[in-house]
């Protein structure tokens, strides 16, 4: 074990110890709503269940926890202002500056001559000196020394770093965070959605009376209540003063007009009843509803009288009947169209859809319209999360009916409603208004009181008028009881009198709740309605007028006593009242009917359910509450029963009890384990049973093992009081009549079957772990230790077993030998070290430790240990520390010894029993003295027990993944199960125990003969628990492995001092830290684990790189948690904890081939981000496969493929890991550099091999572009592959989140829909409070201040990781002078900073790297010069693009940085010009390539450094000065060219014409011009232009090989650009310059990586691969002949194989693709009028992408154009007759576009045989313009002419440009008869054509024979025929032509009978009609021709005299010849 040195102590001390009060065992006072707690009246003795309900409902939650205990490794990452505490990084591309759109001016060729050459401009036309230049870098030559400059840029770089990188980096998906172990939500009385509906007003027509209302829900789908009433009235003071003598107290309570009204589920067929009664009076209802119905309020004043005496009427009734109701009417409202209403509202008032009838509905609030975006993303309709507030206006009222009252009548005629309005029409209808408003309920509405009238919190101040909770009625609600509520629910429903011929017919029942017989008994429990007392004694029913059997509605509430007994009782007495008043009975208006009864408990248990009851006239029977009314004994005199006492009185009885059990096996089990209380006597009465005392344990043991069998519902309902006596039970001895009670194991599978049914039920919720939640909350909150209830009281019946009893289940050596065999498969060799060791020999090296510290800390606990060899002595013996039974004991036995179905139930659902054991044993440790030392506060045997249980679990796992590869998850629960319990442990046990637990478990499951893949992500699920310990980094940094106590101490980064400078590390191999050795894993054991199965992760082939990604995220887990940890902000702690994790840097150098990343695009001032048309298809191909092949540069940094080269040594060879992945591995390498020691890292780097290193440096350019900053306007998800979240799965997750479970949480759970989604809310919940920022793919709902706080994240991230590479990078090169491969090395380091400016950098890094880039010029100036000169190529590159930054600080560092290299180059290295050169070609690189280069910027930077330049003291006698002004000067040339392309940028062939002038007018300087012709060639393929870009590149190669043809003379190389003619004739143009002009010689000339053999190679393939893209195959071969004879001489046979394949390949596209391919289409364009200047009557062939149509290339011309000149400047000719430039309009710009095709002669076509030959090396078009005499285009056939006209271009296509110059024109004239002849020749070939297809097509076999026999073709060949053979001509010059003409149609008329016959064989049945009236035209047409074509001249068949042709050139001889030959 490893010795603890003084530094170590303080740091134990910095990281936290193992405090003496870890342990928290709290009782937290549960959350009350209501003002006092609900309980039952006091001074009662209570029965032992309702004592045990009541107090399981009212005692404290008894919550264990840890103090340091977090809830998973994230949750340190709080970050409540981290913005706030973040400096602002600024980024060039969120700050591009708001230019001005430039107008488009009037483009000119004025200086686009072809033959124009580049003139030169002097400094005059632009004076630099003129400008203001940026401030410069002070400390640009202040250091002489590389130690101070070094020290310097070193203090700048750390200064305001961020000091927690993982503050800035997103947190990982949630699914991997195994770790977290959500907490239960506190148990809460259940709700479902809370509606508050408030009545404003019932406002009838007439105002005579008072009105009561009663509003209540119905679902009418499930035909049910759902909620109790609630009663109400608008009672005015008039209407009170008619009721006062009938009015006794008045609560505040009734006085309530708004209810809470709860829907826990929600569903389109819930309604709101409204029920109006009024007082008794004398009619049917009908007649009291009349007045009502006829009178209005607009007669009032006409009806005064009658109002006034309906008034007085009702004063009478109200002074005699006042405490009588009778049915008035009704109303309903659909609640879920009120919901739809509110939120599609789109108008104030709509009408609502309620079934009442006229309602409406007013806007509250702000509604969203019809069309917003939010009606557009309605949710489920049944949901009423979207309920806004509403008042709701019912118009219209329904008559009650006196025969239709009862609630299934109400079912009815709902559902008639809601099928048809025709009902509603036919329903009398009473007008008059009831206004409500609907809100959802706030969580606090003051004043508010409960179901039983308790206030709720906060209560209010002022008296106002109260609102009511209804209570809600739900069907199969989950939830236990968690409040006492005792309440029943009396419904009478009907009476039936019809067969008793009385005269009682105004029927009320007056219902009492009696606790005795006498009157004086009855109890004031009754529920009160509105306007009066809370509770009552009696209530009577509404009346109906004059019905014998009456149906009634009326809902009596009862609060129950908490004690029932047999006496009492419902007591019902019916009267018939007397609504007129007689003159005999004075003032007594009722009248006696008889009585009835129910008693209330009925063999102990509560009556509930439906009942018929008899009714006794007269008077009751004595004691007539000990029965029921059904069987009363009989008596004297005999009891008057109606009916013959059969059932006339039906009732329904509901109770809402959270003490009553309604479940026959929960009630027995009561029952019986409160009669082993002892206060009980024999026997005892289970309902109709007796049960004596010797068959209590059998009944008792039938009803444990019955409570399965129980419902669900209830047994939910009871579940905490289920489970604590069963709990009881298991650890309760009981002797019986003196025999033992063996209940234990009963108990215990009973436990098991309980939770096994909960975990089944599909209505319960599960977490994502998969525990049940009902019982994660009970363990968490309720359960306590059975030990620690009231004492159990002991008679002589019952006793408690003697203490010394300790199991009463199995012997222990029965379950140990038990726990044996089950085991017995784990038997190995005696060297495992797996086998357990004797519980005596514990991990002594724990104990050294501990007792070592002791001795430094008198106050720690462990001062407390003992030694190990006599600590067992001391202890009592056992270890026991009491010696009762102890419940964590028998519940560690009962699962050892369990078996079958039981064992394996219990394993599966492992969590609960674990966190069982937990929070059993926690309360122990509690009650313990604080002295006990850790190791003895449990038993050896409880050890054994656990370690059984360890490995029986373990083996389960691995059986599962064995045997059932289905049940993966169900194993993976299991796994974590285990983990959290070895978790848990680790605060409670002593850990070296659990330390071999868990080297058992790691061991077990190696030994499993299952797929690695799984076994890692087992493991690796248990490590990620384990190692979120709160004590982790103690165990880590500070224990060994278990049983590797004995092994040396090796050298490790833990126990290193701190100063770590110089000696620490000069006795130890430094590579050996980096690896992950066999001596690290016994020093830091868990850790050891994690990286073990990280790097067998990453060797993995798996699905998805699902392992790599988990092993991954635990990692970067574990760091994050570190990083963020409180106790870990000092850096020395840091860089101890570092130093634990630096294996894991040689496993991710090892693992770099895995690495998904992009690295970005060479920048030209902007970035990637605000060019979003340029897609993925425009990344240029120029410049790789060149590049690598050029000066054998594998690390090129300018390509988007570029690192993909640089994995030259492939270490392993699996899958790539996803890019998210990906950066959540190089953040953990990341983390590491930036903490651990630099010394350490600077020995390493030096100790590394290069290889090695080589692989480093390519680690760093991958975190480079890795961590690039992508913008604020990108997609924030930073790695493009990451995983997506949808806004459905979003909206889940918040529903989840921020409602709670609510009503829309409820039902979704019913319907199993959120199991894993609610399960997560916990877990979620901290996730998105904890990360300041979400990074997320759905953008639409962030607001801008949210999307500035991510974008300065994300920037402070991308600065602090490239800030990270840096100082890295300084480290490597500060140890370069002691490297033996300093070239190398210094190169590698260039090559990271050349990448790391490609990307988009902040300033603040970029003023650091060029910090370091100014420092590698002065320490390896000659080395970076003159080895690695494409390196300083590119540098110049990158440094000049920077110059033109708009951020004044990129630009000054840019500026220093370039002039530091043109200094050195002069002063040192001596090679200025090389440097000229390339900085000249970088520029003109920048302005070809990129479209917006700052050149006001650029100029600035010039001017910078010229000002550099003049204040450079050392330089000013050198000619530096005039050499840097002179290249500002050049510079300044290029840039004016630029300012010529931004103008062009709209028109890309004029862009391509100034471009090739620039390139053109360097002619002299070939690497320029080498640079113009790539930079056209990245615009065309930019533009998919890829025979153009191609073309570029062959000019690029000939020019290339003339100059190596004037260095070396070999024969394999090509002979200048002669040898390029076959491919392109243009080519020749190259040769322009001789070597007179130039000479190679001259120095930074042919400077250029292109200028070689290697250079010559990589063009021409670049060029051949574009050419294979634009699909010129045969191209691609005249290519390769130039390229293999140079491979051939080099022996390159690798790349001759792989150009043979491409060759090849273009072979097969040739045969494949032949006929298929699209070239190009052409158009002459034609510019007329002099605002086009120089363009005027000029005449251009464009080239267009093949199928492009004319009116697309004139559209885009005209666009443009238009854009130029203005509105109304510029026209369109639309023909293509000759432009008459007299007619046109000067002040106009005419353009004319003409689609031309490629012309060739006869001559020609012999040689132009492919159609490739046909679209290649074209130089003239042809195209025609009919035209008439008369001047019109088209006319009769005998007067259409026709006009060709070939025009000719100075160059061929393709060529650079897609528009060349015509520069000859030709014109010649064809006669109507030779535009005959023609025709009928072009309508033969179509007609030959389509017959003679390979694959024949009917539909255009068809349409062409359509055209030519079809009866109705205008102009078809038969007028043909009719108009020019019909007569013989009588000029002789026609008769040849009329003879052609001839036997052009018998050729045609041959071929159309060819295709008729054609389309017979391919028609189908169905168009044999067609085929015959095809062959009957064709017939037809043949006779009709057959005299023409027979008809001959007889002249032609004399000699013939040559006619002359006059005006006819040789071409138009030449067709007329050839066209004869070819109708032969």
């Amino acid at each position: 074990m490893t010795q603890l040195q003084s530094g170590d102590m303080d740091l134990m001390q910095e990281l936290g110890e193992f405090p003496d009060d870890d342990l928290e065992v709290e009782l937290v006072e549960r959350e009350c709503r209501t003002v006092q707690p609900s309980v039952p009246e006091e001074g009662v003795e209570l029965e032992p269940h309702v004592r045990d309900c009541v107090q399981s409902y009212t005692q404290p939650w008894l919550i264990v926890g840890r103090r340091l205990q977090k809830d998973g490794w994230i949750v340190q990452s709080e970050r409540t202002s981290l913005h706030n505490l973040l400096q602002k990084q600024t980024f060039e591309m969120d700050e591009q500056p708001d230019k001005p759109e430039q107008p488009i001016k009037s483009p000119s060729l004025a200086a686009l001559c072809d033959d124009s050459s580049q003139t030169a401009l002097s400094s005059s036309d632009f004076d630099l000196r003129g400008l203001q230049p940026d401030p410069r870098v002070d400390s640009l030559l202040r250091f002489s020394n590389h130690e101070d400059l070094d020290r310097f840029n070193q203090e700048a770089r750390q200064s305001s770093r961020h000091p927690e990188l993982f503050a800035l980096y997103p947190p990982v998906d949630e699914e991997d965070c195994v770790e977290i172990r959500p907490k239960p939500d506190c148990p809460r009385e259940h709700f479902g959605t809370r509606i508050l509906i408030r009545c404003q007003a019932i406002k009838f027509e007439i105002d005579i009376e008072p009105i009561f209302a009663t509003m209540a829900l119905y679902d009418l789908k499930e035909r049910k209540k759902i909620s109790e009433n609630f009663h109400f009235d608008l009672h005015t003071e008039m209407h009170k003063g008619f009721l006062r003598a009938h009015t006794g107290r008045v609560d505040t309570s009734s006085l309530a007009r708004a209810g809470i009204f709860s829907i826990t589920n929600p569903s389109p067929d819930i309604y709101l009843v409204i029920k109006l009664e009024k007082v008794l009076q004398q009619g049917e209802i009908s007649e009291c509803v009349e007045p009502y119905m006829s009178m209005k309020e607009s007669d009032t004043a006409k009806n005064r009288d009658k109002l006034e005496k309906l008034r007085g009427q009702a004063d009478g009734f109200c002074q005699r009947l006042g405490r009588y109701r009778m049915p008035f009417a009704w109303a309903t409202i659909n609640i879920m169209s009120v919901t739809s209403m509110t939120a599609t509202l789109d108008r104030d008032t709509v009408d609502s859809d309620s079934s009442s009838g006229k309602g409406n509905v007013e806007k509250r609030g702000q509604l969203p319209r019809r069309n917003s975006e939010r009606f557009s993303t309605v949710e489920d309709p049944c949901s009423l999360s979207g309920f806004k507030p509403a008042s709701v206006v019912i118009s219209q009222f329904f008559k009650q009916e006196g025969d239709r009252l009862g609630d299934e009548d109400m079912f009815k005629v709902l559902a008639d409603l809601k099928r048809s309005s025709t009902l509603q029409r036919r329903m009398r209808t009473i007008s008059g208004t009831i206004k409500l408003d609907l809100t959802l309920a706030p969580e606090h509405c003051l004043p508010c009181l409960s179901p039983e009238l308790i206030p709720t919190k906060p209560l209010s101040e002022k008296t106002v008028r109260p609102v009511k909770e209804v209570l809600e009625f739900p069907s199969e609600v989950y939830i236990p009881h968690n409040i006492y509520r005792n309440l029943l629910y009396v419904y009478p429903q009907r009476l039936n009198f019809s067969n008793r011929l009385t005269s009682a017919r105004n029927i009320t029942i007056k219902v009492q709740f009696m606790s005795g017989e006498d009157p004086s008994f009855v109890l004031p429990v009754i529920f009160g309605k509105s306007t009066g007392p809370e509770f009552v004694e009696e209530v009577y029913t509404p009346i109906t007028y004059h019905n014998k059997s009456p149906d009634f509605y009326e809902e009596v509430k009862i609060k129950l006593p908490a004690r029932l007994t047999e006496r009492h009782h419902l007591l019902f007495t019916f009267y018939h009242i007397s609504c007129q008043q007689k003159q005999s009975l004075t003032g007594n208006v009722e009248t006696l009917i008889g009585y009835s009864w129910l008693p209330i408990v009925h063999n102990d248990r509560l009556q509930t359910g439906q009942y018929c009851l008899p009714i006794a006239l007269e008077r009751l029977p004595v004691n007539y509450s000990l029965h029921s009314p059904e069987r009363v004994p009989p008596q004297v005199p005999p009891v008057k029963w109606m009916e013959s006492h059969k059932g006339v009185f039906n009732l329904e009885l509901q109770a809402v009890s959270s003490v009553h059990i309604q479940d026959n096996h929960l009630e027995r089990f009561f029952i019986l384990c409160h009669a082993l209380e002892g206060k009980v006597s024999f026997p005892i009465r289970v309902r109709e049973e007796k049960i004596p005392e010797n068959k209590l344990e059998h009944e008792l043991k039938l009803s444990i093992i019955s409570l399965s069998s129980s419902r669900l519902e209830p047994l939910v309902m009871f579940l905490h009081q289920v489970l604590d006596k069963l709990f009881r039970l298991i650890v309760q001895p009981i002797l019986i009549a003196g025999q033992t009670a063996n209940l234990a194991q009963i108990a215990f599978e009973s436990v098991v079957s309980i939770v096994n049914s909960l975990h089944n039920s599909q209505e319960l919720e599960k977490d994502l772990q998969g525990r049940n939640a009902l019982l994660a909350k009970y363990l968490y909150y309720v359960f306590r230790l059975p030990d620690s209830q009231r004492d159990i009281g002991n008679t002589s019946v019952l006793q408690l077993h003697p203490e010394t009893t300790r199991y009463s289940t199995l012997g222990r050596s029965s379950a140990t030998a038990m726990g044996n065999m089950l085991l017995q498969s784990r038997v190995r060799s005696s060297s495992n070290p797996d086998i357990p060791t004797p519980p005596t020999q514990e991990d002594n090296e724990v104990t050294h430790i501990f007792s070592g510290k002791g001795s430094n800390h008198p106050g720690a606990r462990m001062s407390t240990y003992m030694d190990g060899n006599n600590q067992q002595q001391n202890l009592p013996s056992g270890t026991r520390i009491s010696n009762k039974k102890q419940f964590h004991e028998e519940l560690a036995l009962q699962m050892v010894v369990s078996t079958g179905v039981c064992r394996e139930n219990a394993y599966k659902y492992a969590w609960f029993f674990f966190e069982l054991l937990v929070k059993s044993m926690a309360q122990h440790v509690s009650q313990m003295e604080k002295a006990i030392p850790r190791r003895s506060r449990f038993s050896d045997r409880f050890k054994d027990d656990i370690t059984t249980i360890v490995n029986v679990i373990t083996a389960e796992i691995g059986t599962i993944l064995i045997k059932q590869q289905k049940e993966l998850d169900q194993a993976e629960k299991v796994n974590i199960s285990l983990a959290f319990f070895l978790y848990d442990l680790m605060s409670l046990m002593d850990r070296g125990f659990v330390f071999q637990l868990i080297k058992n478990y790691c061991n077990q499951m190696s030994a499993k003969s299952v797929s690695m893949v799984t076994l890692i992500s087992m493991r690796l699920d248990f490590l990620r628990v384990l190692c979120s310990h709160e004590h982790y980094l103690n165990l880590s940094l500070f224990f060994s492995s278990p049983s590797l106590g004995s092994a040396p101490a090796s050298p490790s980064p833990s126990i290193s001092s701190q100063n770590s400078s110089s000696c620490s590390f000069q006795d130890q191999k430094i590579s050996c830290m980096f690896d992950l050795t066999p001596e690290f894993k016994q020093q830091h054991y868990m850790t050891g684990l994690l990286l073990t199965e990280l790097s067998a992760a990453l060797d993995m082939e798996s699905e998805g790189g699902k392992v790599q990604r988990k092993a991954i995220n635990a990692t970067y887990c574990l760091l994050s948690a570190h990083d963020l940890d409180p106790c870990c902000v000092q850096p020395e702690v840091r860089a101890k904890i570092a130093a634990l994790y630096l294996p894991l840097v040689g496993i991710i150098i090892d693992s770099i081939n895995y690495l998904v990343f992009t690295v970005s695009e060479p920048r030209g001032g902007k970035g990637k981000a605000n060019n979003p048309e340029e897609d993925i298809d425009s990344v240029n191909p120029i410049n790789q496969s060149v590049a690598m092949a050029i000066a054998g540069n594998p690390f090129n940094t300018l390509t988007r493929n570029a690192l993909a080269s640089m994995t030259s040594m492939a270490v392993k060879g699996s899958s790539t890991l996803s890019a998210e992945t990906s950066r959540n591995l190089l953040v953990c390498f990341l983390w590491i550099m930036k903490n651990a020691d630099q010394g350490l890292i600077q020995k390493w780097t030096l100790d590394m091999p290069f290889s090695q290193l080589n692989r480093l440096l390519e680690l760093l350019t991958i975190c480079v572009s890795c961590f690039e900053y992508r913008g604020k306007q990108s997609s924030d998800k930073l790695s493009t592959q990451a995983l997506q979240k949808s806004q459905q799965a979003k909206a889940r997750l918040e529903e989840a989140l921020l409602g709670g479970m609510g009503a829309r949480g409820e039902m979704m759970k019913r319907v199993g829909g959120t199991d894993r989604t609610i399960g997560q809310r916990e877990n979620l919940r901290w996730r998105k409070d904890l990360t300041q920022w979400r990074q997320t793919n759905d953008r639409q709902d962030k607001s801008k201040t949210e999307l500035d706080q991510e974008a300065l994240i994300s920037g402070n991230l991308a600065t602090e990781a490239n800030l990270i590479v840096l100082d890295l990078l300084e480290i490597i090169v500060q140890a370069v002078p002691l490297n033996e491969c300093k070239d190398s090395v210094v190169g590698g380091v260039l090559r990271v900073l050349l990448h790391s400016l490609t990307c988009n950098q902040s300033t603040t890094f970029l003023s650091h790297c060029f910090s370091t880039l100014r420092s590698l010029i002065v320490k390896f100036g000659d080395l970076l010069f003159e080895e690695e000169a494409e390196q300083c190529s590119d540098l110049c590159k990158k440094v000049l693009q920077l110059c033109s930054s708009c951020v004044d600080n990129n630009r000054s560092q840019a500026c220093a940085t370039l002039y530091l290299i043109m200094r050195y180059s002069y002063s040192t290295a001596s090679n200025f010009s090389r440097v000229k050169m390339q900085v000249t070609l970088s520029l003109s690189s920048l302005v070809g390539k990129s479209s917006d280069v700052h050149e006001e910027y650029l100029r600035r930077s010039f001017r910078t450094i010229l000002a550099y330049a003049e204040e450079d003291t050392d330089m000013q006698g050198t000619q530096l000065p005039s050499q840097v002004d002179e290249l500002l000067r050049n510079l300044n040339n290029i840039l004016l060219d630029t300012v010529k392309m931004r103008e062009f940028q709209k028109d890309p062939e004029m862009l391509m014409d100034l471009m090739y002038r620039i390139a053109k007018g360097y002619q002299t300087s070939p690497d320029l011009r080498l640079t113009w012709l790539q930079n056209m060639a990245e615009k065309h393929n930019g533009r998919k232009c890829y025979a153009e870009s191609a073309m570029c590149l062959v000019h690029s190669a000939a020019l290339v090989a003339e100059y190596l043809s004037m260095l070396e003379d070999h024969k394999y190389l090509p002979v200048g650009s002669v040898t390029f003619q076959n491919i392109s004739s243009n080519v020749l143009e190259e040769s322009a310059v001789s070597d007179d002009i130039l000479s190679p010689d001259e120095d930074g000339v042919f400077s250029g990586r292109y200028f070689t053999e290697n250079g010559l190679v990589g063009l021409l393939e670049q060029a051949a691969e574009l050419l294979s893209n634009g699909g010129l195959y045969e191209a691609v071969n005249e290519v390769h002949k130039i390229i293999i004879p140079i491979l051939e001489a080099r022996r390159d046979f690798r790349r001759l194989a792989s150009t043979h394949d491409k060759l090849k390949k273009a072979f097969e596209n040739i045969l494949q693709k032949g006929q298929k391919r699209m070239f190009g289409t052409y158009f002459r364009v034609g510019f007329y009028g002099s605002k086009f200047g120089d363009l005027d009557e000029r005449e251009f062939i464009y080239k267009e992408p093949g199928i492009t149509h004319l009116p697309e290339i004139s559209h885009r011309l005209e666009s443009f154009y238009s854009e130029c000149f203005g509105d109304g400047i510029l026209e369109m000719i639309k023909d293509s007759a000759p432009v008459d430039k007299n007619k046109l309009d000067t002040n106009k710009a005419y353009i004319q576009i003409t689609f031309v095709e490629p012309y060739f002669d006869d001559y020609e076509l012999k040689d132009r045989l492919t159609i490739f030959e046909k679209n290649f090396n074209l130089r003239r078009f042809m195209y025609t313009t009919p035209f008439t005499k008369s001047g019109k285009p088209r006319g009769e056939l005998q007067e259409q002419y026709k006009r060709k006209t070939i025009l000719t271009t100075m160059h061929s296509f393709p060529y650079v440009k897609t528009r060349i110059n015509v520069i000859q024109k030709e014109e010649f004239d064809l006669t109507p008869i030779e535009v005959a002849i023609e025709d009928m020749q072009k309508k033969t070939r179509e007609l030959a054509l389509a017959t003679h297809r390979e694959q024949p097509d009917a539909k255009m076999l068809q349409m062409v024979l359509q055209g030519s026999v079809g009866a109705t073709v205008n102009q078809g060949p038969l007028e043909v025929a009719q108009v020019f053979l019909n007569e013989i001509p009588t000029d002789p010059k026609l008769f040849r032509h009329h003879n052609k003409l001839r036997l052009c149609f018998k050729e045609f008329i041959l071929r159309c009978g060819e295709a008729v016959e054609k389309n017979k064989s391919l028609i189908t049945s169905d168009q044999k009609e067609y085929q015959q009236e095809l062959k009957r035209n064709y017939n037809k047409l043949k006779e009709n021709l057959r005299p023409m074509l027979e008809r001959k001249i007889p002249e032609l068949y004399k000699p013939i005299i040559k006619p002359r042709f006059e005006n006819r050139d040789s071409i138009k001889r030449l067709s007329f010849r050839r066209t004869q030959d070819d109708s032969s």
